[in-house]
Formats: structure tokens, C-alpha cells, sequence
């Protein structure tokens, strides 16, 4: 497995217990993780620099300085109804999964929903959208798209781990919301922690300081790559404490998660609906374009695909998100 282990180690690959040299205390003390992340964000900085000139400067500011941009009123209003109504009315292949007390589900923006809510191929196409998803990501690629339903406390169980600050991995990375409801602090809003994208030298060091102990520290999520980080500890890397995004309905968010963030406590069993938007590639790539699953007729098809071939392979590797069949996000 060591050519393996070590190829990994020139991708996104983040676990720090499914692969020796990852986690190796040894090479980490002399800087392994901290140079991955160096590394990553040099490269992401540089395909960035080529993406800026298409994102509006306000966007781009408020990016650069917080990791995390809100604009409300994204959608023009008849436009954002008819999706709201649209989106109520359908009913698609649907996926669950379940963390601590928490259901999330999740519907592909494919053909099909495309064609029964005609409001997502403008909201896929719309030149602010495309411009700030790829500036945030470092990559001109298609994000993956899905209708997603958050409901929480549907079970007896611990408290959902998304609850806790995060960061998804060692690199940037992007992820969005355009919430289809008013988000209510009781709805348990998204928080993230303004400028904690950047690669300080305070975070480069905790980054170090992680990277030695989190193997063996009782946090499976941490060990695995997603650090978490205490509201308490903030403080010592010079940043302050989470913004609560409760906001109205048609607001468009959108971060960096190697920026903390978490999702909040919601008062009760809610359902909050949302376009969801995901971007994860090799953070050492330096070209930011050349996707194959970004061309039109495949990118729409990607997700159906992934979660066909996730069932082939179900025996060998646990598939996360289980069939549920045909639902709609707001039952």
C-alpha cells in the first residue's frame, strides 16, 4: 500500500488514520501536514487570481476579508416564487442520511428536477452565481447542486456532529446555501467564523499542533480530517466567534469551510429547505478549469451517477446516503 499512501498524499486525501504518513507523527513533526497545507492554499491563491476579474468587487471583498459572503434577495422575486412553489409541488429520487439526532436529505438538480422546476436551470446559469462559486472554490468547474431537506431532532440519539465548529478539511473548499425559508434562529442556522479562511500564522501553527495529536484524540471526525475546534480556543488564534446566519427567505450564502463553521442548535424537530452547493477538487491542481463533469448533458448527470456506482461498490465501501425513494423536500 506505501505507493498508494504516498500518491495520496499529492490529492485531497485528508484522513489521518486511514493512511499511515497522514497521520504519521513522525513526518508531521517535521512538517508534512503543515507543508500540505501551505501548499494548498499557494495553489489555490494562484487559480483564484485567475478567476477574480468575472466575481463582482463587493463580492470579492467581502470574500476575501470574512470567507464568507451573504446577498439577499438573490433571485429576482417572481423568479424565486416560482421556484418556492415548484419546488413544494416535486417529488424525486430522494437519499437520507442520519448524524446523531439529524436527518438530511438530499434530491439531485438532474434532468428530471430541472425540467419540473424550470427556475433551477436560471438559478444554474446566472452569471453572478457562476462567477463567485468558482472564485470561492479556486476552480472553474460546475459545483454539484442538490434540493436538501436538514431536519433535526427526529431522533433519541447524540447531538448531530455538525453542531460543532469545523473545518471540512486541510484546504479551501466551497459550499453554498440559497435558502427556499425564512431561516429563523429556532431553524437552526448555519455560523461561521469570519476570516478564519485565511492561513494565518497562529492557524498554520494550531494546524501543526493538531496534526500531532488528533489520531489519538477521541474525536472520529477529527482523525479523520475534519478538525474541530473549540468556541474557547478562537481567542488564541486572534478570531472571533461565530456569526449566525438567520436569515430570509431567497438569501444566498456562500464560504470557505477550511473556514470554521458549524450548523446550530435548532429548538425543535424543523425542516429547513435549501439549494445546496458543494466544490471539492485536488487541491494541487493548477489548472483551475479542464472538468470533464462540468460539460453540459453530464454535469446535471453526475449526481445520480455517483450514487449509482456508490451501490455497486456498497459492500466493499459504506454508502453514506440510503434510497429512500420518491419523496419531496418539505415531507
Amino acid at each position: 500500500m506505501m505507493p498508494f499512501w504516498f500518491a495520496q498524499l499529492f490529492t485531497g486525501a485528508k484522513s489521518f488514520v486511514d493512511n499511515p504518513l497522514i497521520g504519521s507523527k513522525r513526518l508531521n513533526g517535521i512538517g508534512l501536514h503543515a507543508g500540505r497545507v501551505r501548499a494548498a492554499h499557494a495553489l489555490t491563491a494562484f487559480r483564484r487570481r485567475g478567476l477574480a476579474a468575472a466575481v463582482m468587487p463587493e463580492d470579492r471583498a467581502a470574500f476575501d476579508r470574512d470567507g464568507v459572503v451573504e446577498i439577499r434577495n438573490f433571485l429576482p422575486a417572481p423568479l424565486f416564487r416560482a421556484m418556492q412553489a415548484d419546488v413544494l409541488a416535486y417529488r424525486g429520487a430522494a437519499r437520507e442520511t442520519v448524524q446523531g439526532d439529524t436527518v438530511t436529505r438530499r434530491m439531485a438538480v438532474d434532468p428530471q428536477a430541472i425540467r419540473a422546476i424550470p427556475a433551477l436551470d436560471h438559478f444554474r446559469k446566472d452569471e453572478r452565481w457562476r462567477a463567485l462559486c468558482r472564485y470561492v472554490a479556486g476552480f472553474d468547474v460546475e459545483p454539484l447542486l442538490y434540493i436538501q431537506s436538514i431536519m433535526p431532532n427526529r431522533h433519541d440519539a447524540p447531538r448531530d456532529p455538525q453542531h460543532e465548529l469545523h473545518a471540512d478539511t486541510f484546504h479551501p473548499s466551497m459550499k453554498a446555501w440559497l435558502f427556499l425559508e425564512d431561516v429563523p434562529a429556532e431553524a437552526g442556522p448555519f455560523s461561521y467564523v469570519r476570516g478564519s479562511h485565511r492561513l494565518t500564522p497562529s492557524r498554520l501553527k494550531w494546524e501543526h499542533a493538531r496534526s500531532l495529536s488528533v489520531r489519538d484524540e477521541n474525536c472520529r471526525l477529527s482523525a479523520r480530517g475534519s478538525l474541530r475546534i473549540r468556541a474557547d480556543e478562537l481567542d488564541g488564534l486572534d478570531l472571533p466567534q461565530p456569526s449566525v446566519f438567520d436569515v430570509p427567505a431567497n438569501t444566498l450564502v456562500i464560504a470557505d469551510t477550511f473556514g470554521f463553521h458549524s450548523r446550530t442548535a435548532a429548538a425543535g424537530p424543523v425542516t429547513r429547505v435549501e439549494l445546496w452547493a458543494y466544490s471539492r477538487r485536488n487541491p494541487f491542481r493548477i489548472r483551475r478549469g479542464w472538468d470533464i463533469g462540468s460539460l453540459p448533458g453530464l454535469a446535471e448527470r453526475r449526481i445520480p451517477l455517483r450514487w449509482w456506482l456508490g451501490d455497486r461498490v456498497h459492500p466493499l465501501i459504506r454508502q453514506q446516503w440510503r434510497a429512500v425513494g420518491k419523496k419531496s423536500a418539505f415531507e
